[in-house]
């Protein structure tokens, strides 16, 4: 088990988020649901307080603390995608609901947490040892909400986009 677990504050539906996140990733799971015993910020007795959940093999616990807080992109969660159908599925997955995308493979969800859902292949184009190159790439990302893998490439290439 991790020291370490990234704690995310929700006004009232942290079992709901953690149901919406583990059923987008392989290897996640609720872990363990713990009721409140006392009145609280959290609610009534009875009512949920933390959850333990497990994405991909890092744990999270959701804190039902009352009123809803607002997250910033000071803190993030990034979800290194295989390929475009990993990207498409996560970023509409996210987006949904009342998710709201963002520039550059940031997508806030329904409750409020961005993330960052990026393909493998954009660390190592932006890493491009052909200053050219990477300063392509950096540009096509700038102006793309979700990411394209193949407009990343022919940036990276010089070649035109490839058609809509």
């Amino acid at each position: 088990m991790s020291k370490i677990a990234p704690c995310l504050w929700f006004g009232g539906e942290a079992e709901e988020a953690a149901g919406f996140y583990v059923s987008l990733l392989p290897g996640s799971r609720v872990e363990r649901v713990q009721e409140s015993h006392a009145d609280g910020p959290a609610g009534k007795a009875g009512a949920v307080l933390v959850v333990e959940f497990t994405l991909a093999g890092q744990r999270f616990l959701a804190l039902n603390g009352g009123a809803r807080a607002d997250y910033g992109h000071a803190v993030s969660f990034q979800v290194d995608c295989a390929d475009q159908a990993e990207v498409d599925r996560l970023w509409d997955a996210l987006s949904a609901g009342g998710g709201a995308p963002e520039r550059c493979g940031w997508v806030r969800d329904r409750y409020g947490v961005p993330w960052q859902i990026v393909p493998t292949a954009l660390p190592r184009m932006l890493a491009d040892p052909d200053p050219a190159k990477a300063r392509r790439v950096m540009q096509a990302m700038l102006g793309m909400a979700k990411l394209d893998i193949a407009a990343l490439q022919a940036a990276h290439d010089g070649g035109p986009p490839p058609s809509a």
